[in-house]
This record gives structure tokens, C-alpha cells and sequence, in this order.
């Protein structure tokens, strides 16, 4: 008799999901699904808004990554307002924007990495889950623990000093930004005061993190190269000589062998080339590239991603970690999932380095904040949050309001890869089972954890939130059931 697994909800991650699996009589896996319960509605409610309300507005997609909703709507408005994409704003506008933003890469992927991925692998996918967590991190590795609080307070800190706010700030508006950073502010984020470390300490941090991962993959070669691994396209903004730029570039795509398959274009024209296909099972659409088809267009995005389509990375101590990087691949992209905290780690020390830069810019002192052209009735923004390309698109109308929001948010983009990670570790370690394990069960959420997914970026709830995983006949019968909380 065919059964069906559920796994809901998926823990360690931002926003709320189910998992479905159906195997036949003898176990066999036969579909798998990765659903998204929830409906969020904001491209709707946006409509009838004046435009310039956009990037405070969006925000409230997401509590942890609100700057990139912020940054590419503010990105989109720049095209409305006449500015242009990226290269028209002052010095002083686009630099105080790019430090917000890779403040916001630090305190996310620092979030990430130590909070909600790094206790499956310092303790093992198969180990107590009452010690799995950062509860677990804190106990039994303190400095660690210590060191991610600070990083993410850092980033959090610039946020602050440039956005306004820590979350949901009102920095960027249509054609810049509505203030620059003071000689003080600067100097905290240089120099360092108490509880807030120097820039130079930061960049340390970020580089032991990835030596951290280098030492577990060389330990665990076998674990971290084969699990969730699949052939994959590859898709991010690149700048236009091919460096990794997580602000602004042009759209490039590459294949699992890394031959070009979207070359450079401008993203402005972004419905040439992607489309979105929706499934009856999830409230999430399904992004492919329109040459491809919808059955071979389908792409990663995010850290991995980015690693794969960029040519090099513009600093120092991030480019040698690079090097390594795609050394070890031959030069060709990494399709394996788990490789995404490797590019994860390496963009998180470049956007240390990329911080250290723009703070030691002095064009961050200058009051030339804002600019305006020819007003325009449609602008696209585009920026690289830190789970993977974010696509922002809006219309205005003769009164000034939002006629029309298309939003492609980062884990939209990863719904097809998530779902294919789903269905390989389930293939691989619950096909055939007849009980289903604390191990099975936390193995398919890694899968799904090693994208960093914003599942509805981002719904929040309160109270418990139990994990159950339910065995049961297409009647309807109960036949197994595991609980944890």
C-alpha cells in the first residue's frame, strides 16, 4: 500500500513549509514535494501606493533580510525617477548603499552559517537534536558562538548607521540615499569600541570561518561532495567585466559544465529571457530560463551560484579563498549543495574586505546624496541578497502610484533546485526504509537548510512549533509517526 511522509514544519529556516513524500508498496520513493503553505499577497497590496513608498513598504517581506527588499526597490525606483540602473546615483549615494548592503551580506550569512546550518555539521546530522541547535553552539563551542553575535552585530550596526534602523530602515530613496556617514560613525566601525569590534578583527573572523569549513570538508569529503548533489544551471548579476558584484551587473547564466548560456545582458530586459511557471501544490512559482524551456531552464541562485558565473572576486584574501575554491572543482562550477556554505564563508569574508574599503572611502562624507532625471512610468531593480538574485519590477501610473509589482525573491528562484535536493536525499536515505528515523528527518531539512530559504520571506509565528513526520496509507491510516520539538 502507498504511503505518504510529511514533514511539517521544516525547522531552521526563515518562513513556514511542508514536505511531502510517496512511496510505493515496497518504500520505494515515487514524488517528492516541497511545499510552501503560506500566500503573503505583496504584490497586490502594493498596488494604489505611491511609488515612492516602495522600498519601506517591501521590507516587511522579510525580517532578516530587509536592506536587499529595500535596496531593489530602491533600484527600480532610480530607473522610474530617470537615475538609471547603478551607475547613475553620486558617489556618495551608491557607496553609502553598496555598505549597507554588504553589511547586510555579513550579519545574514553570519546568521546563516553559525545559527542555523553549522550544528548539523559540528555535531552531525544524526546527533541529539536537543544539543542541535545554537543553543548546543553556545555550550560547547563559546568563542564561536561569541564571535558570530559580534560579526552579526556589526552588520547590524552599519545597517543602523546607514538605513536608519537596524531592520526596516528608510535610508535609500528614489535617486540615492538621505544621509551619508559622519567622521564618528565611521571611526566605530574602523576603530572598534566596546561591543563593537574593529573592522580588522571582523575580517579575521570571516576568514577563520572559512578555514573552519575547509578543515570539516577535508574531514568529511565524502559527506559534504555527495549529499543532495545534482547537475544544475547557474545564474547571478555579475559586474561587466565578470567580477563577483553583490550591488550591481548584468544578468549571466552558465550551465553545470560552465558554458555560457545567458551571456551579460541587462536586466532591465530580465522578460526576454526568464519565465515563471506555477504548480498546484506550492504558492511558490517556478523561474526557468525561456531558451532553455520550462523542463531544462530551471537554476541556482545564491552563494554557490554566484561562485560559479563570476570570473573573480574583486579583494584580496577573498579572491585566494576562491582560487581554492574553484580549484577544486577544475575550474568548473560545483553542483553540490553542500559546497553552498563553502561559497557562503568566502562571500562573507569579501564583504568584510568590501566594508573596509568603503569605509576608508571618503566620498561617504559628501552631502551630494541625491539625484533626479526624466521620470519614467516602469523601472527594474535587481540586486544579489544573500540567498540569491533578487528581481524587483514595477509600474506607475499618471497619479504616481503602483500600477503593477513583480517580485521574484531569491529562494523563488531556488524552488526547483530545493525541491530536486529534497527528492536526492530522500532517495538516498529514506527510499526503501521501512521506519523513518530522527536522521532521515533532519537529513531532508539540511538539504533545504544549505539554501538558506526565506520560505515566504517572511511570515513569523509564535509559540511552539513542533516538527511531525506522519507515515500513512492513501486511506488515510496511520501507520508510523514521529514527533520532536
Amino acid at each position: 500500500m502507498p504511503k505518504k511522509i510529511t514533514i511539517e514544519p521544516v525547522t531552521r529556516v526563515e518562513g513556514h513549509g511542508k514536505v511531502t513524500l510517496i512511496l510505493d508498496d515496497n518504500n520505494k520513493l515515487i514524488q517528492s514535494r516541497l511545499h510552501i503553505v503560506e500566500f503573503r499577497g505583496f504584490e497586490r497590496f502594493v498596488q494604489g501606493r505611491p511609488y515612492w513608498e516602495a522600498p519601506v513598504l517591501v521590507q516587511r517581506l522579510c525580517g532578516i533580510c530587509p536592506v536587499s527588499h529595500h535596496l531593489a526597490a530602491a533600484k527600480a525606483l532610480d530607473v522610474i525617477v530617470g537615475v538609471g540602473t547603478g551607475e547613475g546615483l553620486t558617489p556618495a549615494g551608491e557607496k553609502m548603499r553598496r555598505l549597507m548592503h554588504y553589511a547586510q551580506m555579513l550579519q545574514s550569512h553570519t546568521l546563516h552559517f553559525f545559527h542555523l546550518a553549522s550544528p548539523d555539521l559540528l555535531f552531525g546530522i544524526d546527533s541529539d537534536p536537543a544539543l542541535r541547535n545554537v543553543i548546543g553552539i553556545a555550550l560547547k563551542h563559546k568563542d564561536l558562538a561569541v564571535q558570530a553575535v559580534l560579526m552579526r552585530k556589526y552588520g547590524q550596526e552599519i545597517i543602523k548607521a546607514t538605513a536608519g534602523k537596524k531592520i526596516h530602515g528608510t535610508g535609500a530613496i528614489p535617486g540615492g540615499i538621505n544621509k551619508n556617514l559622519s567622521i564618528q560613525e565611521r571611526d566605530v566601525f574602523l576603530k572598534g569600541i566596546p561591543g563593537i569590534p574593529d573592522i580588522e578583527t571582523i575580517i579575521k573572523w570571516a576568514y577563520d570561518a572559512v578555514q573552519l569549513f575547509k578543515d570539516y570538508h577535508a574531514k568529511n569529503r565524502a559527506f559534504i561532495d555527495a549529499f543532495a548533489t545534482f547537475k544544475s544551471n547557474h545564474l547571478s548579476l555579475v559586474r561587466k567585466d565578470g567580477a563577483l558584484d553583490l550591488y550591481h551587473g548584468v544578468l549571466r547564466a552558465v550551465d553545470s559544465e560552465g558554458k555560457k548560456i545567458l551571456n551579460d545582458v541587462d536586466y532591465q530586459d530580465y522578460l526576454q529571457y526568464i519565465g515563471e511557471e506555477v504548480r498546484s501544490w506550492t504558492y511558490m512559482k517556478f523561474p526557468y530560463l525561456k531558451s532553455l524551456g520550462m523542463k531544462n531552464g530551471w537554476y541556482r541562485v545564491g552563494p554557490l551560484a554566484r561562485l560559479n558565473t563570476c570570473d573573480f572576486i574583486p579583494s584580496k584574501l577573498a579572491q585566494q579563498e576562491f582560487e581554492i575554491f574553484k580549484k577544486y572543482t577544475g575550474g568548473k562550477p560545483s553542483n553540490m549543495s553542500m559546497h553552498m556554505h563553502w561559497a557562503r564563508l568566502i562571500e562573507n569574508l569579501h564583504s568584510a574586505e568590501v566594508i573596509r574599503e568603503l569605509l576608508l572611502d571618503p566620498d561617504l562624507q559628501k552631502d551630494n546624496l541625491v539625484i533626479k532625471g526624466k521620470k519614467t512610468n516602469e523601472g527594474i531593480g535587481l540586486i544579489e541578497a544573500p540567498r540569491g538574485t533578487l528581481f524587483h519590477h514595477y509600474t506607475i501610473d499618471a497619479n504616481d502610484l503602483i500600477s503593477m509589482c513583480n517580485l521574484i525573491v531569491s529562494t523563488t528562484n531556488n524552488n526547483e533546485p530545493m525541491n530536486r535536493a529534497v527528492h536526492a536525499v530522500a532517495e538516498s536515505t529514506i527510499s526503501g526504509k521501512a521506519e523513518v528515523t530522527e536522521g532521515m528527518l533532519n537529513g531532508v531539512e539540511v538539504a533545504i537548510r544549505a539554501y538558506d530559504p526565506c520560505l515566504s520571506c517572511a511570515t513569523h509565528a509564535t509559540g511552539k512549533m513542533p516538527l511531525e513526520i506522519t507515515i500513512e496509507d492513501l486511506h488515510g491510516t496511520v501507520l508510523d509517526r514521529k514527533r520532536k520539538n
